[in-house]
C-alpha cells in the first residue's frame, strides 16, 4: 500500500524528485572526491613539504566542498517540497473520501481513528518520502561508490570492510525485527489516547455532573501509559541502534589504523591511502547506517499508509447514481414502500417494511419509544443511510436515482444533535443559502424564535459562535439550527426530535410560526413530546421498527394502543381526551 500511494501521490512531484536525483548524486561525488584530494595532499604535498601544491590542492578541496554543501541544501529543499506537497494531497484525499462517507462508514472507524489517520498517519508517510530524498537516494550511491573508491587505494584492507559491513547489517536487522510489530501496537495506542480524550473533552459536562473526575483521569492515565510503553520500548531499541552503529564503525576503524599501519611500516602503504582508505569504509559504513534508518522507518511508514489506503479504498455504502435525475417536480412529496434498514452484521433490522406517504405542504410526525428507529427513518430521506430493501421516493423518484446534491436542496433538515460550526451567527445560517441576505437570515431568525437572544448578543447576528456552539445554550443552539434549515427555503423540512430543548412556550411559539410563513413547505417531525404533534396532519407511530398506526391524533387516540400509552404517559386524562 505505501508503494501504491506513492505512486499516485507522487506523480504530480515528478521534477522536484529528478532534481531531488540529481543533486544527491553530485553531492555524492562531491564527498566520494574528497578522500582521494586528501589522500594527494597528504602523500604528494605534507610528505614532500610542498605548501604550494597544499594549498592548490587545498582550494580544490573548498570548491568541492562548497559545491557539495550546495548540492545538499538544494537536495533536501526539492525533497521537503516534495514530501509537503504529498503531505498535503493525502490529506485532501482522505478529507475529500471521508466527505463522501454515510453513516455507517463513519461509525465503523470512528472519528479519532480518522483523526488519527488524516494527521499522524499522513506525518509518517510524509516523513519517509522526505527522508528517503535526503538520505535513501545518497546511501547506495556513497556505498556502492565508496567500496569501489576504497578498492582503488588498497585491496590488501578489502576484507575489513567484508567483515564490519555484514555485522553492521546483521546487528542493525536484528533491532529493526523487533520494531515492526511495535509500530502497529503504537499507532492503535496513539487511537486509544484520542478517542479517549475526545469523550472527555465532549462530555466534560456529563463527568462533572457525576463526580467522575478521578475515574477519567485514570482512565486517561491507563491509556496514556500504554502508549508511553510501548514508545519506550521502541525509543530502548532506537537508542540500542546508534551505540551499536558506533561501535562496530569504532572497531573498523581501530582495525584498519591497526592493519594498515603495519603496511605503512613495512612501507607497502602510503598514509594519505590509508586515511582515504579510512574514510571511505566510514562512508560506506554511514551510508549502511542510513539505509537501515530507513528500514526503521520505512515499517512505521507502510503501518500508517495501510490505515491510510483502508480509508481510500472504502467506498461509502451510499453511491452515486451514475446518472441521477436533475430535474424534479415542485411537489413535496415523499414516500416509503416497505422499507428495510438493517445494520451490517445485525441479527434483526432497524426498521422493518415501513410504508406511508406524505402529501405536499402537510406536516407529518413520527413518534415512538425510544429505540423504535425515528432517527434510522428520517435518514433514509436524505440518503444518510440507505434502506436495505424497499424504496425511498422524494417527488414521486426513487432517492436512489436523485443526484446527490439535488435530493439536498430539497431537504431542510435539522439533526437530533444540532451542530454549530465555529464563526458567527451569520457564517452559520449562511450555511442554509451562501446568498441570502440579512433580511432572510432575520426573517428565520424570528420564525425559530431566535431573534431576540441573538439581538442581545454582542455583535447580534455578527456575534461569536464556538466551534460546536459551546457559547450557547441547547435551546438557543436548536434554535440557530432550525433557522439555518430555514435559511435554506426547501420544498421539506425534515425536524429530528429538533424541538427537545425548547420549553413548552417557545416550542408551541416555533410550531405556530412555522405553520404561518412556511405553509407551503412538506414537515416531518420526529418528536417525543405529544403537545409537539398533536396538531400533526398525519401521525405514525413506531414500535419495534414497524408502524403500529397511521393517523391524526384524535384517530390514533381510538385505534392505536401504543400511541394512547405514549399519549397517557405524557398528558393527563382530560388533555389526552
Amino acid at each position: 500500500m505505501l508503494i501504491k500511494i506513492l505512486r499516485r501521490y507522487l506523480a504530480p512531484h515528478r521534477s522536484l524528485l529528478i532534481g531531488v536525483v540529481v543533486f544527491q548524486l553530485a553531492q555524492s561525488l562531491a564527498s566520494l572526491y574528497l578522500p582521494s584530494l586528501n589522500a594527494d595532499i597528504i602523500d604528494n604535498g605534507v610528505a614532500r613539504g610542498d605548501i604550494g601544491y597544499i594549498f592548490r590542492l587545498g582550494g580544490v578541496m573548498l570548491l568541492v566542498t562548497l559545491l557539495q554543501v550546495a548540492c545538499a541544501v538544494t537536495a533536501v529543499y526539492f525533497g521537503a517540497k516534495a514530501a509537503m506537497g504529498l503531505g498535503r494531497d493525502l490529506r485532501g484525499a482522505v478529507f475529500d473520501r471521508v466527505g463522501t462517507f454515510s453513516e455507517r462508514e463513519v461509525a465503523q472507524f470512528g472519528a479519532p481513528s480518522l483523526i488519527t489517520r488524516s494527521t499522524n498517519d499522513v506525518q509518517q508517510v510524509q516523513m519517509v518520502v522526505l527522508m528517503t530524498c535526503t538520505l535513501f537516494v545518497s546511501a547506495p550511491i556513497l556505498a556502492i561508490g565508496g567500496v569501489i573508491m576504497a578498492l582503488r587505494q588498497d585491496v590488501s584492507l578489502s576484507w575489513l570492510m567484508a567483515v564490519s559491513i555484514p555485522i553492521l547489517l546483521v546487528a542493525i536487522s536484528l533491532i529493526i525485527v523487533r520494531m515492526l510489530p511495535l509500530f502497529q501496537k503504537m499507532q492503535k495506542r496513539i487511537d486509544v489516547v484520542n478517542r479517549v480524550l475526545r469523550e472527555q473533552l465532549t462530555g466534560i459536562r456529563v463527568v462533572r455532573a457525576f463526580v467522575r473526575e478521578d475515574m477519567e483521569t485514570r482512565r486517561f492515565a491507563d491509556a496514556n501509559q500504554e502508549l508511553t510503553d510501548v514508545a519506550l520500548q521502541v525509543g530502548r531499541l532506537f537508542a540500542l541502534m546508534f551505540p551499536v552503529v558506533m561501535l562496530v564503525m569504532n572497531v573498523s576503524s581501530v582495525a584498519v589504523i591497526w592493519f594498515g599501519g603495519l603496511q605503512v611500516d613495512a612501507g607497502t602503504l602510503e598514509v594519505g591511502t590509508l586515511m582515504a582508505f579510512l574514510q571511505y569504509l566510514m562512508q560506506i559504513l554511514m551510508a549502511v547506517m542510513m539505509a537501515t534508518f530507513m528500514a526503521v522507518l520505512l515499517p512505521r511508514g507502510a503501518v500508517s499508509a495501510d490505515r491510510i489506503g483502508a480509508v481510500l479504498d472504502t467506498e461509502s455504502s451510499v453511491v452515486p447514481p451514475t446518472d441521477g435525475v436533475v430535474e424534479l417536480p415542485q411537489q413535496g412529496t415523499v414516500d416509503l414502500v416497505d422499507a428495510t434498514f438493517a445494520y451490517p452484521g445485525a441479527e434483526e433490522p432497524v426498521l422493518r417494511n415501513v410504508s406511508f406517504s406524505v402529501a405536499p405542504a402537510t406536516t407529518t410526525a413520527i413518534i415512538g419509544s425510544t429505540g423504535s428507529g425515528k432517527t434510522s427513518l428520517i435518514n433514509l430521506l436524505p440518503r444518510l443511510v440507505d434502506a436495505t430493501g424497499g424504496e425511498v421516493l422524494v417527488d414521486g423518484v426513487n432517492v436512489r436515482d436523485i443526484e446527490p446534491s439535488v435530493l439536498w436542496s430539497r431537504i431542510g433538515f435539522i439533526p437530533q444533535r444540532p451542530y454549530l460550526f465555529s464563526g458567527t451567527v451569520r457564517s452559520n445560517l449562511l450555511y442554509g443559502r451562501p446568498d441570502a441576505t440579512d433580511d432572510e437570515l432575520w426573517q428565520a431568525l424570528r420564525i425559530a424564535q431566535a431573534e431576540h437572544f441573538v439581538r442581545e448578543m454582542e455583535g447580534g447576528i455578527d456575534a461569536p459562535i464556538a466551534q460546536g456552539g459551546t457559547n450557547v445554550s441547547g435551546g438557543q443552539r436548536q434554535r440557530l439550527a432550525i433557522a439555518r434549515a430555514l435559511v435554506k427555503r426547501a420544498e421539506i423540512y425534515v425536524f429530528d426530535d429538533a424541538f427537545s430543548a425548547l420549553d413548552t412556550a417557545t416550542d408551541a411559539r416555533l410550531r405556530l410560526a412555522l405553520r404561518q410563513s412556511m405553509a407551503d413547505a412538506t414537515m416531518i417531525i420526529v418528536a417525543q413530546r405529544v403537545a409537539t404533534i398533536v396538531n400533526a396532519d398525519q401521525i405514525v407511530v413506531l414500535e419495534n421498527g414497524e408502524v403500529v398506526g397511521i393517523g391524526t391524533h384524535a384517530e390514533l387516540l381510538e385505534s392505536s394502543e401504543t400511541y394512547a400509552e405514549i399519549v397517557s404517559s405524557q398528558l393527563a386524562a382530560e388533555e389526552a381526551a
